[in-house]
């Protein structure tokens, strides 16, 4: 009798490893979780901060509306008939080809636009253009003829000064008014200016330095 009362229990030691074991898997577990909810939070934060910067690069290149460019491309003269310095006159006609530069992504619809051509801040031609459209991302090329006439400048001391030279300088200027239309969704009234200088050479009867602004 005395032997068995000091013999231990069989199922102790088992119980007490099994609550341990126990303890661990949960431990484990909760680890495991954590490390989830972890991964899960770091996959959010990249995916919001991805399409952040998808967001921001969409608006600064394709949602961006840019004023178009309304340019003379190139020009020369058809007819043409000067004076002399006694008796300044001039007259002509211009062959030009004019441009309207659209860099958004929808097109540009711009109205009835009327271009002047001054000779030192006076007069002495204009062209109607009518209105059309630029396509996405494109430019719209069109011919135009100008006919040129100083009689307005005659009494311009300066006339007589630059045929004696040879150069004549003529400006041309015009605002055209019109329309983005971007892809469809957004769209926005915008104007744009033209301002460009040349030089015509009487001995030549040619246009030179053409340049705008």
């Amino acid at each position: 009798m005395a032997e068995k009362e000091h013999q231990p229990l069989p199922y102790a030691n088992g119980h007490g490893r099994s609550d341990a074991e126990a303890g661990a898997a949960a431990h484990d577990a909760r680890e495991q979780r954590k490390k989830k909810r972890t991964k899960c939070f770091i996959y959010i934060a990249l995916f919001v901060i991805f399409q952040l910067g998808v967001i921001a690069i969409f608006s600064v290149t394709v949602m961006k509306i840019r004023t178009p460019k309304f340019r003379i491309r190139s020009a020369h003269l058809t007819t043409f008939h000067a004076g002399t310095p006694g008796s300044p006159s001039f007259s002509g006609t211009v062959n030009a080809e004019f441009s309207v530069k659209n860099a958004n992504f929808g097109r540009y619809k711009y109205r009835n636009t009327t271009v002047g051509f001054f000779y030192k801040g006076t007069p002495v031609g204009q062209v109607f253009v009518r209105d059309s459209r630029a396509g996405w991302r494109s430019t719209k090329k069109f011919r135009v003829v100008v006919d040129l006439n100083l009689a307005n400048a005659q009494g311009n001391p300066q006339l007589a000064s630059d045929l004696n030279a040879g150069v004549v300088q003529i400006t041309s200027q015009a605002r055209m008014a019109g329309r983005v239309e971007l892809i469809f969704v957004m769209k926005k009234n915008k104007s744009t200016d033209m301002n460009c200088n040349m030089e015509i050479v009487t001995a030549t009867q040619q246009i030179r330095n053409l340049v705008c602004k």
